[in-house]
């Protein structure tokens, strides 16, 4: 008889205040959406609806798709970044390819780098803090805004 699957490790904690993270959620008004799927099943779908609900502009970034929610949707992050300034990058990519996009948004300088529920690199996390970039791992965007601003 196999032992029972080791339950889920926590979240990662944020090494953001929630303070400083309801402030730049609230000057926030772009929000780059990486690795955003057209498929409404989808988790990066949900939440970039949900954001668009709640009052943000978001950049759908990728490549395979030329619109996605009634957005243009861009290859890359540094093309979305030639025709918008982007606040915020939310990455929904697998944690190994997480650390590319947090390497190619560091130069475009976002006030914040989230990498969702399941995106896990501390190294890339680190760069981006080194650089001066709060970064928020492991974590689902839209749940941490709805939480931040139920009144």
């Amino acid at each position: 008889m196999s032992a029972p699957p080791a339950p889920p490790s926590p979240p990662a904690p944020t090494p953001v205040p929630p303070e400083e993270l309801r402030e730049l959620l609230r000057e926030a008004r772009t929000i780059a959406v990486v690795g955003l799927s057209p498929r409404p099943e989808r988790p990066s779908h949900e939440v970039a609806r949900y954001l668009l609900h709640a009052g943000y502009h978001i950049v759908p970034v990728n490549p395979g798709h030329a619109a996605i929610l009634g957005k243009r949707s861009y290859p890359s992050l540094s093309a979305a970044a030639r025709d918008h300034t982007i606040d915020i990058v939310d990455v929904f990519r697998r944690s190994a390819a997480a650390g590319a996009v947090v390497d190619e948004a560091i130069p475009l300088r976002p006030r914040l780098i989230w990498l969702q529920l399941g995106v896990v690199d501390d190294a890339a996390r680190a760069r981006a803090e080194a650089a001066g970039i709060p970064c928020v791992m492991d974590r689902c965007l839209a749940t941490f805004h709805s939480r931040l601003f139920e009144d």
